[in-house]
């Protein structure tokens, strides 16, 4: 008897040492930087190799050292700018700029701009490099098509019209790339190269899909929906393998390959984090608060952070009766959040 409760005893101990193990500790807001600035933002793209964060700022992109949370350089005449793109190999960076309708190529080094595309698409917003093809995608949201750009020599390769109005993007590094289509709660499979439509899936239940993530292994995509959920998609299938709940206002969403952790930013003040238990199970681990109108992020691949950037928001008092008050960024409080664990 006293050796099997000996054994139970020593069972014990190591089912609990793992799940000590296994449990993921909880993320949190580790830094707080006050970066100000004028202008809004949209998205964030970090530069692992470079160690950057670039933050679109409306006119201009605002290139920060996370570490120190120091602002470290500044492209300007970026008109609308909504996302930016890396093509480390190529030593350029890319914009799209919403308002004007163009793309910035930037140098990597240097932050200098050395060209400007003209395309033939309204209002781009995301932006990603496709290293397999060396192809930029802008995803414009007005005139529901894709356009093309050589990164190789800055020259447009063609526009691919879409069934609505397109989100975020992503690539798989084998030439394809994928966009949520937000209006029409679908998302589409490109090919790369061709520069053509493959297909489009349905993401039901999802509603309003906006950010988007890939893993590459599992083949996994990670959609956030505007109804608080994260549809998981196969990307050979389309099939929405499951739903798991996030916060409200997403707008980003991100994978760790290392950590297998989905992340949804959503504009409540919450980071979803979700686990993927295996390629068809996926739990919420928890909700992180970090501060209203933190509704975009960036991943730190080289030490698992997530950032972040909020402000505090003005309501101003509406200009006729019945109107949505309008809200503007108090100055001076554009703020950028490191989450992580401590």
């Amino acid at each position: 008897m006293r050796k099997q409760l000996v054994i139970l005893f020593v069972a014990a101990c190591l089912c609990a040492s793992s799940v000590k193990a296994f449990a993921p500790a909880q993320y949190q807001v580790k830094q707080k930087y006050v970066l100000g600035g004028d202008g809004g933002w949209d998205y964030l793209t970090f530069d692992a190799a470079g160690k950057r964060l670039f933050i679109s700022r409306g006119t201009h992109v605002m290139v920060v050292d996370p570490y120190k949370g120091s602002v470290v350089g500044d492209i300007p005449d970026t008109a609308g700018v909504h996302g930016i793109a890396i093509a480390q190999d190529l030593g350029k960076g890319f914009t799209s700029n919403g308002r004007d309708n163009s793309v910035t190529v930037f140098d990597l080094k240097t932050l200098k701009q050395t060209a400007k595309i003209k395309i033939d698409g309204e209002n781009p917003d995301a932006i990603l490099y496709d290293p397999s093809s060396k192809r930029v995608f802008t995803f414009n949201g007005r005139s529901k098509n894709a356009t093309v750009i050589d990164a190789t020599n800055d020259k447009v390769v063609g526009n691919i019209p879409l069934d609505g109005k397109p989100e975020f993007g992503v690539a798989d590094g084998k030439g394809g790339v994928f966009v949520n289509i937000e209006d029409k709660s679908e998302v589409t499979s490109i090919d790369a190269k061709k520069a053509v439509v493959i297909k489009s899936w349905p993401l039901a239940p999802c509603e309003e899909p906006s950010g988007l993530a890939m893993d590459l292994k599992s083949r996994r995509l990670f959609a956030g929906c505007h109804n608080k959920m994260m549809a998981v998609i196969d990307a050979d299938s389309g099939k929405v393998i499951a739903t798991p709940a996030i916060g409200e206002g997403v707008d980003a969403n991100a994978f760790d390959a290392d950590k297998q952790l989905a992340f949804s930013s959503n504009g409540d003040g919450t980071l979803t984090v979700v686990h993927e238990d295996t390629p068809g199970k996926f739990s919420v681990v928890e909700n992180a608060e970090t501060q209203r109108t933190a509704r975009t992020m960036a991943l730190d691949t080289t030490n698992h952070d997530v950032y972040l950037v909020a402000a505090e928001i003005e309501m101003a008092p509406p200009a006729k009766e019945g109107e949505r008050p309008r809200r503007s960024e108090t100055p001076g409080t554009f703020t950028l959040l490191v989450v992580g664990k401590k």
